[in-house]
């Protein structure tokens, strides 16, 4: 009768001593942090690359602003602009909102505020503080972009914020002077 539980021990220990499983344990522990740094740095270049294109498409318009013909930008010719060189933000044209004011060089203001971006859940707003200004006058020019993250459920989407569509916001912001005729 011990003799069984002899060999039962004995075989156990020798289970316990074996080690051609270890790669196998270290590969299910690696692995699944591997692929979740991979997939928020991809989500993390979107993120970024949308910010950047979003920041090269107001530039671009501004400069253009500031090279013209001296004529007042109206809302859609600078919206359209900044969405053909902004490239990669989805819907581009219905997802920005722009917001300019006049301010005074002496007496300078800002935006101030969170930008006020569009909302799936919502109704279309209408333009918000959009004034051209007049000659020579300082303008600040803030862009709000809206864009569903690639993985809405990961840990690098939840951590922004987000509205209540789910969608993320990028801001960006730029002045120029109103030259004059």
């Amino acid at each position: 009768m011990m003799r069984p539980i002899h060999g039962i021990t004995g075989r156990l220990k020798r289970l316990v001593n074996r080690e051609d499983g270890n790669a196998s344990v270290e590969f299910m522990i690696i692995v699944p942090i591997y692929l979740a740094l991979m997939v928020m740095s991809l989500e993390l270049s979107f993120i970024t690359l949308r910010q950047t294109m979003l920041e090269r498409g107001l530039d671009i318009a501004v400069r253009d602003i500031r090279l013209g013909t001296g004529t007042a930008p109206t809302h859609d010719a600078i919206k359209k602009r900044i969405c053909d060189e902004a490239i990669i933000i989805p819907n581009c044209e219905s997802s920005v909102r722009l917001e300019m004011v006049p301010t005074d060089m002496r007496n300078l203001t800002t935006l101030g505020g969170e930008a006020m971006c569009t909302d799936k859940e919502e109704e279309g707003a209408p333009v918000l503080s959009f004034t051209p200004g007049q000659q020579n006058q300082l303008m600040f020019l803030r862009a709000c972009a809206k864009y569903d993250p690639i993985f809405p459920t990961w840990h690098l989407a939840r951590a922004m914020n987000q509205d209540s569509s789910g969608q993320i916001a990028i801001v960006t912001m730029s002045a120029f002077v109103q030259e004059p005729l």
